[in-house]
């Protein structure tokens, strides 16, 4: 039955890979194949779950309808640690991952820098050991996460650039019990023809990204008369973890505080709070700031907590945009989020014409001084609260603080690579404490902010 069904599909896995996207026909046979099998697999259990309810020596309660989950083409697999492993094979490179269930999966590659990115519909990667499955030269780091709703991404970073050859999914015999198992085969090709057949299927975008023409027209300046619409940027998330010291991550410790100040915030009576992400999922920079102008925002707030890995650095910093950054370490910073959100699978590359440049100059002409002020009114309040890095105030080219109309800064709340940095984030007494810090400095500088609107318009 599974091959009769592979078989089947075969015609239409040009929709689940990327244009241009070459393999054998045993690869996409193989692909076809682990398609079929969860199909296979979730109509099996349709059926049993059928003959279940409608046995008359069933005494109990027959339980509510569900939804199939191969009518859905999507199911919940788990990754099985001990079956993932990365690894150089001659002048080949495979790839195995084993899963507790089949599940749909496409396969493209991205270039600039070269990735090789695998999409399932979907995989809980909890207990995949990263560091253990980084076994092969030829490729780097390995990034795994929920990348929208439905779906779950691997990305990898290639040292080389290498084409897929063989693909498919396995099940019964040589797979778990019960389970899957992924293997993919790698080979190295040139670097033109890695370009010629790289390729984003236009569904492996993420989902919420909006033509720039979709957007609604700026928002006034605020002028007091109504709550102030503030956006909480929690940074990374999904496949982007950020800044991680063990067990902690910056994606999760952000969206706690993100969520924490939103309570307090809301609790205020002042504010309208919107989050650019609610969940550990990837959103990419440029959407952030999208769900901003169509929140109407007042105010953008970027929330992180980053890591360096030399040198020793503590406390907090706010950061406004600025075409040359404050010193070294502030232009790293900003190419590292940058470079998060590229590997991702997320072009940020497009040129925008000189009229823009010009009109959006203009805007950031009156925006640049309120988000400054911002900046101060932040400095002022988390100082004497939760204290500061030694240099509190500093500009970089952060994409996510790029709005022309939108006053913005970035809060690095500490660095997770300072030991008492990481006690105090992960406290949250400690946490309550810059909550305060920042609804003051939020209430005082649109408080001011609104004075000088006023006069303006005078």
């Amino acid at each position: 039955m599974s091959r009769l069904i592979g078989a089947a599909l075969g015609i239409g896995l040009a929709a689940l890979f990327g244009a241009g996207t070459a393999m054998s026909e045993d690869a996409a046979d193989g692909i076809a194949e682990g398609i079929a099998a969860a199909l296979a697999k979730e109509l099996a259990q349709d059926l049993a779950r059928e003959e279940a309810e409608q046995s008359p020596a069933q005494s109990a309660p027959a339980p509510a309808p569900q939804i199939s989950q191969s009518r859905r083409l999507s199911a919940l697999a788990r990754v099985l640690p001990q079956g993932a492993r990365l690894f150089d094979k001659g002048r080949s490179t495979v790839l195995e991952l084993a899963l507790s269930q089949p599940v749909p999966f496409r396969i493209f590659t991205v270039d600039a820098p070269p990735r090789l990115v695998v999409d399932f519909s979907e995989v809980d990667w909890a207990g995949f050991d990263r560091l253990g499955f980084e076994g092969s030269d030829r490729v780097g780091e390995a990034h795994v996460g929920l990348f929208r709703p439905g779906w779950s991404r691997m990305v990898l970073e290639l040292n080389e650039p290498l084409a897929l050859k063989e693909a498919g999914m396995q099940t019964g015999a040589g797979a778990p019990e019960g389970g899957a198992l992924v293997h993919l085969l790698l080979a190295p090709v040139s670097a033109a023809e890695f370009a010629a057949e790289a390729g984003v299927p236009a569904d492996a975008l993420y989902a919420g990204m909006s033509a720039r023409k979709d957007l609604p027209p700026a928002k006034t300046r605020q002028s007091g008369d109504a709550p102030l619409v503030v956006v909480l940027d929690p940074g990374h998330g999904g496949i982007d973890p950020g800044a991680e010291n063990g067990e902690i991550d910056e994606a999760d410790l952000m969206l706690t505080f993100a969520r924490e100040l939103q309570e307090m915030l809301v609790r205020a009576g002042q504010f309208e709070v919107v989050l650019t992400r609610s969940e550990d999922v990837f959103v990419p920079l440029e959407e952030r700031v999208s769900i901003a102008r169509r929140a109407g925002a007042d105010v953008f707030l970027s929330l992180h907590a980053d890591a360096l890995a030399e040198g020793r650095a503590s406390g907090a910093t706010i950061y406004t945009l600025s075409d040359r950054a404050s010193d070294v370490a502030s232009q790293k910073l900003a190419e590292r989020h940058d470079r998060a959100d590229l590997i991702a699978g997320v072009d940020l590359s497009a040129q925008d014409d000189v009229v823009a440049n010009v009109l959006m100059d203009l805007a950031r002409t009156e925006t640049a001084p309120r988000a400054d002020a911002l900046a101060d009114a932040l400095v002022a309040e988390l100082a004497p609260s939760v204290g500061m890095h030694k240099r509190p105030r500093l500009e970089a080219g952060f994409s996510v603080l790029k709005a022309p109309d939108i006053p913005s800064v970035l809060i690095e709340l500490g660095f997770l690579s300072s030991p008492r940095d990481l006690g105090r984030l992960s406290d949250p007494a400690w946490r309550a404490k810059a909550v305060w810090a920042i609804r003051d400095a939020l209430i005082k500088w649109g408080e001011a902010d609104a004075a000088q609107a006023q006069l303006l318009r005078q």
